[in-house]
């Protein structure tokens, strides 16, 4: 008897059908993820594309100007995008490492037996509750230079506290502390939890062999705990490159466009000179920028390299 024949006897149609059943089922159980996954992820992402190829007319599409990778040439050419660029990537660069760090150091020190542990737990996590214009405007008002609490304290041990949201060199570091602030509980609870799931045999396993603090640290804690790593830095690295909120309620950009980053550009591309197309093309190359980021994060980071 063949295998086809044996498969439709008995045993067979009853596997068989049962596959089917869990297929069709498995086919409805995604179907709300696939239709959200469709609408709100891929017709604006395959739509996008397309009107970057155009210089789009958003009253009358039918009328929109076919210029193939024209506004692709225009962006190499754009000293404002690239502004935007190295601005966001600046940004990028003093949160994402100021996160990871701090998150990573709460995290360690909540997970010591110490009275309080779940007031602190709370206390490092609030932040992350509030709305990005809550967060900014608080911090608005801390760095004022007539009536903030930084300067007012400052003042008393210099005769010149820093103009912090004015200044073209302070702007981007005083929102990227407002950021770490805000966001680094996310991060913490992630790391926390991480760190929780390592055995505690490996420590005690480390201690028999000598091991001091830091090379528990260096050989037991970062590796087992790198997964969780690699995620927090794609995370807050996506969240970095997309930055709005912080720089337009705080500063618009300024001083001098030295805050305004590649969403903010893209923003006033779209809505502002109402070149959607163009705007298209920035929002591609973000896209493209996030990918290779992440996969550069995942080589250097989330790879088992056992």
């Amino acid at each position: 008897m063949s295998a086809i024949d044996r498969l439709r006897g008995g045993d067979g149609m009853f596997s068989l059908s049962r596959s089917r059943k869990e297929l069709v089922e498995g086919i409805l159980f995604s179907l709300p993820y696939l239709l959200i996954f469709g609408v709100f992820l891929l017709y604006p992402l395959v739509m996008g594309g397309y009107m970057s190829l155009f210089e789009w007319n958003a009253i009358f599409p039918s009328r929109s100007e076919f210029i193939g990778l024209g506004n692709y040439s225009h962006l190499l050419s754009d000293p404002q995008f690239w502004n935007a660029l190295f601005n966001t990537l600046y940004f990028t660069l003093l949160t994402v490492p100021s996160i990871v760090v701090v998150g990573l150091g709460l995290a360690l020190g909540v997970n010591r037996d110490i009275r309080g542990r779940g007031v602190l737990r709370a206390i490092f996590f609030s932040p992350y509750i509030l709305t990005v214009s809550v967060a900014a405007v608080v911090w608005t008002n801390l760095y004022s230079t007539q009536y903030g609490v930084i300067n007012h304290y400052l003042g008393m041990i210099m005769s010149n506290p820093p103009q912090w949201l004015q200044s073209y060199f302070w702007a981007m570091p005083s929102i990227a502390i407002t950021t770490v602030w805000w966001l680094v509980g996310f991060s913490f609870v992630i790391l926390l939890a991480a760190r929780q799931s390592v055995p505690e045999y490996l420590y005690e396993a480390a201690r028999l062999d000598g091991a001091g603090s830091w090379r528990m640290f260096r050989d037991v804690t970062v590796p087992q705990m790198r997964h969780a790593i690699f995620f927090v830095v794609v995370i807050n690295v996506i969240w970095a490159f997309q930055v709005y909120g912080q720089p337009y309620v705080m500063t618009s950009g300024g001083p001098g466009q030295t805050t305004e980053t590649l969403v903010m550009y893209l923003y006033q591309a779209a809505f502002n000179q109402r070149n959607f197309g163009y705007a298209a093309t920035i929002g591609y190359v973000l896209t493209a920028i996030l990918v290779v980021v992440s996969i550069l994060n995942y080589y250097l980071l989330g790879g088992d390299n056992e």
